[in-house]
């Protein structure tokens, strides 16, 4: 099982160094994973090597692909920035979401985002647990409860359609 982790285009070293500690390391053996896919981005890497295999899990990491979708469909879990693409690509793929927002960015602005304040969802029918600092990652991984997170809706053009209609008093 695979746990994705990306950090979009920005540097985001806080995450990167946290999803590599041992103790994260252990919360993702402890939930069953065996795979980490870390795309680092722009983020200091201080590693080694690129793949390597520790505390039982085989890790790659990446700076950048033309697309993420392929390693977020064959993902179990992702563990994303708090970028507004990302979190739409992983909840359109129904696939469980921990968002880590960047405060180190400009104006704070993904932890000043309505959806990542604290112990919010962004919609009632999310399958994304957002937290507020990488510091609380480990505790996010080991009581996150899959069974429980509702997929995000498929995406229904015509609802649009319906209130653009309405509000033109075509209907």
């Amino acid at each position: 099982m695979a746990a994705l982790v990306t950090v979009g285009s920005t540097r985001f070293d806080a995450l990167v160094d946290v999803v590599l500690t041992m103790d994260c390391l252990h919360a993702f053996r402890e939930r069953g994973y065996t795979r980490l896919i870390v795309q680092y981005g722009n983020s200091h890497w201080t590693q080694p090597a690129k793949e390597w295999v520790e505390e039982g899990i085989h890790i790659s990491a990446f700076t950048f692909k033309p697309s993420l979708l392929e390693d977020v469909e064959n993902a179990a879990l992702v563990i994303s920035h708090a970028g507004a693409g990302t979190i739409l690509d992983v909840l359109r793929a129904a696939k469980p979401l921990i968002v880590i927002p960047n405060n180190s960015l400009m104006d704070d602005h993904q932890t000043n985002s309505p959806a990542s304040s604290p112990g919010s969802k962004p919609l009632d029918h999310s399958c994304a647990l957002f937290r507020h600092t990488h510091r609380d990652l480990v505790e996010a991984i080991r009581s996150l409860e899959v069974e429980s997170m509702t997929p995000f809706p498929r995406y229904d053009g015509s609802r649009f359609q319906t209130i653009l209609d309405e509000e033109m008093g075509y209907l």
